[in-house]
C-alpha cells in the first residue's frame, strides 16, 4: 500500500531544506511507529517519494510525499485520524493536512505536477508600477533567461512556462490555514509592511520556474520578502485539477468522467 500525504511547511520551518525535511518525515514515521516499507539491501531506507523540491525559504500550504507501507500491516493504519497524528509530531510550521491510499501504478509525484500556483510579496515599486511591468512582461514574445545545467551555462525561453502573473489588488490576507496561522501568529496572516502581492502560475515542465527568475526578467530591483506556493496542478482526462491525496485525485476523476 502507498500513502500520499499533504502538508504545509511555512513560518521558521521554510529555512529547512529539502534534505532536512526528508530527514524530519523520516523521524516523523518512525515516532508515530508507522508500519512502513524499506528498501533491501546493506542499507536499508524508508520507501519514500517525494514531488518537486521546495526552494529553501519558501512557504508551502501544498507539499506532498508518498511513503510505501508493509504489505501486511496496511491495514490497521487509521487514515481519517493519521494527519492529526503526524502533525503532533512535527515542528511548528509542518502541518499534514490531508491523507489517502494511492495507485501504485500511477505516474510519480514529480511527473503528475504540470504547474504550480505562487503568491509571491514583492518589494522595491508601488502597485501600479508593478501592474503596468507585469503587463509588459506578459506582452513579450519571448523572455530569455540563462541557468547554469551540468556546469554550464544555458539560455532558455521561460515565455511559455509564464501562465499567470499579476498583481493581487489591495492588502489580502495571507492565504493559511487556520490551524497553522493559529501556531504562527499575527504575522502569519498579514503580508509583509509595503509589500505588493503577485499571484503567479508558472509550469513545471519540461522544467520548473522560480517566481524569482520571472521578477529576475521584469526588474532586477524587485526583491521577494515571502513566496508560498499554493497548490499544485495535475491533469486528469484533459483537464487540469489541484493535485490532492489520491482519494481527493479519484473523487475528482469520477466527477469529471461522469460529466
Amino acid at each position: 500500500m502507498r500513502l500520499r500525504l499533504r502538508f504545509a511547511k511555512v513560518g521558521k520551518v521554510r529555512f529547512t531544506s529539502h534534505r532536512d525535511v526528508a530527514r524530519i518525515v523520516e523521524r516523523t514515521l518512525r515516532r508515530a511507529d508507522l508500519p512502513v516499507a524499506f528498501t533491501e539491501g546493506f542499507s536499508p531506507r524508508p520507501k519514500l517519494h517525494f514531488g518537486l523540491a521546495l526552494p529553501t525559504a519558501y512557504e508551502s500550504l501544498g507539499e506532498f510525499i508518498e511513503v510505501d507501507l508493509r504489505p501486511d500491516d496496511a491495514a490497521d493504519v487509521d487514515l481519517d485520524t493519521l494527519p492529526a497524528r503526524l502533525s503532533d509530531l512535527l515542528p511548528p510550521g509542518m502541518v499534514v493536512t490531508d491523507a489517502g491510499a494511492v495507485d501504485r501504478s500511477g505516474p510519480s509525484l514529480q511527473q503528475a505536477v504540470v504547474a504550480c500556483s505562487w503568491w509571491v510579496a514583492v518589494v522595491g515599486q508601488d502597485e501600479a508600477a508593478l501592474v503596468a511591468s507585469l503587463d509588459d512582461l506578459l506582452a513579450r514574445p519571448e523572455v530569455m533567461v540563462t541557468r547554469e545545467r551540468k556546469g554550464k551555462q544555458v539560455t532558455d525561453d521561460i515565455r511559455p512556462s509564464i501562465e499567470r502573473v499579476a498583481v493581487v489588488p489591495g492588502a489580502p490576507a495571507w492565504p493559511l490555514p487556520a490551524v497553522v496561522a493559529a501556531d504562527l501568529g499575527e504575522d502569519a496572516v498579514v503580508p509583509p509592511a509595503g509589500a505588493v502581492v503577485v499571484e503567479m502560475v508558472l509550469a513545471a515542465q519540461p522544467r520548473a520556474v522560480r517566481p524569482a527568475e520571472v521578477l529576475a526578467v521584469v526588474d532586477p530591483a524587485l526583491e521577494e520578502r515571502r513566496v508560498v506556493r499554493q497548490s499544485q496542478w495535475m491533469v486528469l482526462d484533459g483537464a487540469r485539477h489541484e493535485l490532492g491525496s489520491a482519494a481527493a485525485t479519484r473523487a475528482v476523476l469520477a466527477e469529471v468522467r461522469a460529466s
